[in-house]
């Protein structure tokens, strides 16, 4: 028999998400997760996909995976500190680095651990971390898992930083002082202010983290936000997903060797759960081969990107200050969010709606994201129904 205490806050709450409009549905895909997708027998134009560069069903990515799972198996069998450390994943964590501009690197099962894995790792309750307001959840639940005390920044504001960075230094608080900022904003397609970040932390002896989850493969001809800004000799802690632009999934941390060695002695998730998969580690590995050899992919994203941007914006839709491929059509009301991208999809385009808690409540939004597999045909019919769509609900 079930607790009646339990089921009575499911129910409650579950029933209060759906009036409020902010209960998401997942929706199963029938087809690989490509520029077009199938879901309920229905072929749409993909728009929520992080799979920016079309990796994610590259064939020459699928061969090194099946020639893997020949050699390997399809698991690694143990985590790394054991016996989980293949040859492969050697190899990767040097490709990273060579890719990323530093001394190593150190793989992990997702982008997510990484966070929860690195912060924890250095940062303990006598210290402090210097965290943007739109920080990615996995930053928030890492730092949070650190005990340190957490000083929030206002979003990109460097006069508020410098005053904090000021206070926590000076204070005689803390051992150790943190700076941590996304690369790039997931949800509005920004861009950190990176050369007045690391010249704040110069200043006052910060430790510099930057997640470029998003920046990745996208920015500084593929190499990230970091390269992008020249500073790669500036960051401390690089944090990267092999789960978006590089197709596969997992995570990774690139910085010094003596950090790198630290991380494997003394990060969690990296003693405690088993390694990535053979498959997806040769894959990855083969992600970056790509990107270091050819910025095709990456000028086709950004062709794709701009080509779609000027539609929308063009049609009137706000589109905030993104700065990178993902586009978010600003709403603000949740309901009226969830009715536009259930208009959108019903006329052909999949684009998932964003409401809170993911976002600022009133600022719902539907986020797009061109990938470097699409079409110019394929963006062209999804500007024509979101124009279709927008005018219907009043939107432009």
């Amino acid at each position: 028999m079930s607790s009646k205490s339990l089921d009575s806050f499911l129910q409650q709450n579950l029933d209060d998400l759906k009036d409020k409009g902010l209960y998401n549905v997942i929706d199963p895909l029938e087809s690989p997760n490509g520029p077009m997708i199938t879901i309920g027998g229905r072929e749409l134009i993909n728009l929520s996909s992080n799979n920016y560069l079309g990796l994610a069903t590259d064939q020459r990515l699928k061969d090194v995976a099946n020639q893997a799972i020949e050699k390997y198996g399809v698991g690694a069998g143990a985590v790394r500190t054991i016996n989980g450390t293949l040859d492969l994943h050697v190899q990767l964590e040097e490709k990273l680095a060579e890719f990323k501009h530093t001394e190593a690197a150190i793989a992990y099962q997702s982008g997510f651990n990484c966070n929860m894995a690195a912060i924890s790792a250095v940062m303990d309750k006598n210290d402090a971390i210097l965290s943007d307001e739109l920080n990615h959840a996995s930053i928030i639940d890492g730092c949070r898992l650190s005990k340190a005390k957490i000083i929030r920044v206002n979003h990109s504001d460097m006069d508020d930083l410098r005053a904090k960075a000021k206070e926590a230094t000076e204070s005689g608080l803390y051992n150790k002082v943190m700076v941590i900022t996304d690369g790039v904003f997931s949800m509005d397609g920004d861009i950190a202010k990176l050369p007045e970040i690391v010249e704040i932390a110069e200043e006052f002896d910060l430790i510099t983290y930057v997640d470029d989850a998003h920046g990745s493969g996208v920015l500084g001809e593929g190499a990230g936000t970091v390269k992008h800004f020249g500073l790669s000799d500036k960051v401390d802690f690089q944090i990267g997903t092999l789960s978006k632009a590089i197709g596969v999934v997992g995570g990774y941390v690139a910085g010094k060797k003596d950090l790198i060695d630290w991380l494997k002695v003394r990060s969690r998730p990296f003693l405690f759960s088993t390694s990535l998969t053979p498959a997806d580690v040769a894959a990855s590995k083969k992600a970056i081969e790509i990107l270091m050899e050819s910025t095709e992919l990456n000028e086709r994203l950004w062709e794709n990107a701009n080509y779609l941007k000027k539609g929308l914006v063009s049609l009137g839709f706000d589109i905030g200050a993104s700065e990178t491929p993902i586009t978010p059509c600003i709403i603000g009301d949740e309901v009226k969010t969830q009715e536009f991208s259930k208009r959108l999809n019903e006329e052909g385009v999949y684009a998932k709606s964003i409401v809170f808690p993911t976002v600022p409540r009133g600022t719902g939004r539907v986020r797009n994201m061109p990938s470097a597999a699409h079409t110019k045909e394929m963006l062209d019919k999804a500007i024509g129904i979101y124009e279709k769509v927008g005018k219907e609900l009043g939107i432009i």
